[in-house]
């Protein structure tokens, strides 16, 4: 490893080529964390923010991004203050995408890596505010930007978060065939857990208007993963959400049990305990579509589904909206 962290003409592309012959997945991943933190090659420093940030080493990342901060080289200190930005919006530290896109425009770069990384960090902040329509603006440009980028670690770590948002964007407007086809496409090209556990997750529920089983499989995937890694955040997450919601919603919920109240109240409908459901929903339905949802199915009410419905739409979220319309047409 040493001599890896000596060898500044290696990419991290080669690094990882190179570790993959000799270790398991797993340990590829934290031998390569590893490098990037202390490799004091400008170029490793640079874009091994990118392998922190796609790989969820988020802790690992803010000390590279100081790093680069305090770099006596311009363009690292202009990459750490894009990674930055990506982190904050992660991390919802701030109240204002717009500011943050304010701040992404102020940026000149000629570099081709970075000119991409500031349009997909911009696109990040349109989806954070449920605004998909955004990414065909990208998406016209997408060829202009990617072109002119030789590095193939950066081609293909840049191609994977096109794929998570093709896949999300297409998700939510209904047009499952052409989502799945982008999130299988990003399973194939990664080897970070959380981004494999997130793509399960999302095909699972993508499966809510088709089969139990298929919706099924992909939770007690993005569980296995979990488990495996001990990310207790996703393990609750699946547990308490993803699995009771499928589910409830296909009437399957015997031995399903779930620490929130909403999802809760979504079992005892699919139990036929509409009464018990109300009494749990009554003081939160009218904080989420899906909570409405829920207290619309419970009190059988075309009016608290024709909002959830509308809540829902307001989101963006054209695939979730066809729980209320469906539940309207079935009353």
């Amino acid at each position: 490893m040493a001599s890896m962290v000596e060898s500044p003409e290696l990419t991290i592309g080669q690094v990882i080529l190179l570790l993959s012959q000799e270790h398991e997945e797993q340990k590829v991943l934290e031998l390569t964390r590893k490098f990037c933190l202390q490799s004091s090659s400008k170029e490793i420093q640079k874009k091994g923010m990118e392998f922190l940030y796609i790989n969820g080493y988020f802790e690992d990342l803010k000390i590279l991004i100081a790093k680069n901060s305090l770099s006596n080289d311009a363009s690292n200190q202009t990459w750490a203050e894009v990674y930055q930005i990506m982190l904050e919006r992660r991390m919802n530290e701030s109240s204002s995408m717009g500011k943050m896109r304010a701040r992404l425009k102020e940026i000149k770069t000629s570099d081709p890596e970075l000119r991409c990384l500031i349009e997909i960090t911009i696109i990040d902040t349109y989806f954070y505010q449920m605004d998909f329509g955004k990414i065909g603006n990208f998406l016209e440009k997408q060829y202009e930007l990617f072109e002119p980028i030789q590095d193939n670690f950066m081609l293909s770590c840049l191609n994977l978060r096109l794929y998570q948002k093709l896949f999300f964007y297409y998700w939510k407007r209904n047009e499952l065939i052409i989502a799945r086809k982008y999130a299988f496409r990003a399973l194939n090209q990664t080897n970070s857990s959380p981004t494999k556990i997130g793509l399960h997750m999302n095909l699972g529920l993508s499966y809510t208007f088709d089969t139990y089983y298929q919706g099924m499989y992909h939770m007690k995937e993005a569980f296995k993963i979990a488990k495996q890694n001990n990310l207790t955040g996703y393990v609750r997450q699946i547990e308490n959400f993803s699995i009771p919601f499928l589910a409830a919603h296909f009437r399957k919920p015997n031995g399903i049990i779930t620490d929130d109240i909403s999802e809760q109240a979504h079992l005892e409908i699919a139990k036929g305990n509409n009464e018990k459901a109300i009494t749990l929903l009554e003081d939160i339905y009218t904080t989420s579509p899906f909570k409405m949802y829920y207290m619309g199915l419970a009190k059988q009410d075309k009016n608290i589904l024709s909002e959830a419905c509308r809540m829902f739409v307001e989101r963006s979220d054209y695939f979730f909206s066809r729980l209320p319309m469906t539940a309207m047409q079935n009353l």
